[in-house]
């Protein structure tokens, strides 16, 4: 794999290649995702509380966790109609703040989306957030197993021809940190998802709108933090 090597600065990193995460890092998706779990919920007998530590992780590895005992058959069934809830409802999917600069930024070999929904829901919610998507999208649909594993960022990185150590990950949720650093990789934590608090990122800022990107002569990316005061 080609690297121009990840370096630190006093405002960022200096890397190869940038892999956001979608929900609650590109995109508000929050309120249509409360409504169809809660609505999912409610039609399979599963109190909307159990899901309070699950955001940023495939819903197919949330199904089997709620759903212990059904059979592989009843599972299926239930993810299914996840997805038909999902993709039914879109209103209020808005592109976040600073998100369509960030993808603007970087060229074809220099960032990803790595997404724990369907490639599908993914498609169709960046589509209602008015961005456009980088070449490289792994979804839920690409993986075996998903974040808080490694498997979704190594897999971005591959697909790039960027080693790992290379990459920045840009996350909102716990899960996604985790699977950032599980993979050899820095992250970049936003608070954009007022229901997650403590991350544990490498660098943490409010939202996209504190970062500038700027592209180097050599293909890398130049991480700067804008704000001058960061969050705790």
């Amino acid at each position: 794999m080609g690297t121009s090597g990840l370096r630190e600065t006093d405002r960022g990193f200096v890397v190869t290649a940038v892999l956001f995460d979608l929900d609650g890092t590109l995109i508000d998706s929050t309120p249509a995702v409360t409504r169809c779990w809660t609505g999912w919920c409610h039609e399979f007998g599963v109190d909307p509380a159990e899901l309070a530590h699950s955001h940023g992780r495939r819903a197919v590895e949330i199904i089997a966790d709620l759903l212990p005992t059904s059979a592989p058959a009843e599972l299926a069934e239930a993810a299914r109609r996840l997805d038909e809830l999902e993709l039914a409802d879109l209103a209020g999917v808005v592109a976040l703040p600073g998100a369509a600069t960030a993808l603007a930024a970087l060229g074809p070999a220099q960032g990803a989306i790595v997404t724990s929904a369907r490639r599908d829901l993914a498609i169709a919610r960046l589509g209602a957030g008015g961005l456009v998507p980088p070449a490289t999208l792994i979804s839920a649909d690409d993986v075996q197993v998903g974040k808080p594993d490694p498997a979704p960022y190594l897999a971005a990185a591959h697909k790039l021809g960027v080693a790992p150590e290379d990459c920045l990950v840009v996350e909102d949720a716990a899960a996604g940190i985790a699977s950032a650093k599980a993979a050899g990789m820095r992250s970049l934590g936003v608070l954009t998802n007022p229901h997650v608090t403590g991350l544990q990122a490498d660098l943490v800022v409010n939202s996209l709108t504190d970062i500038e990107w700027a592209p180097g002569a050599d293909g890398t990316i130049d991480v700067r933090v804008r704000a001058t005061d960061l969050p705790a």
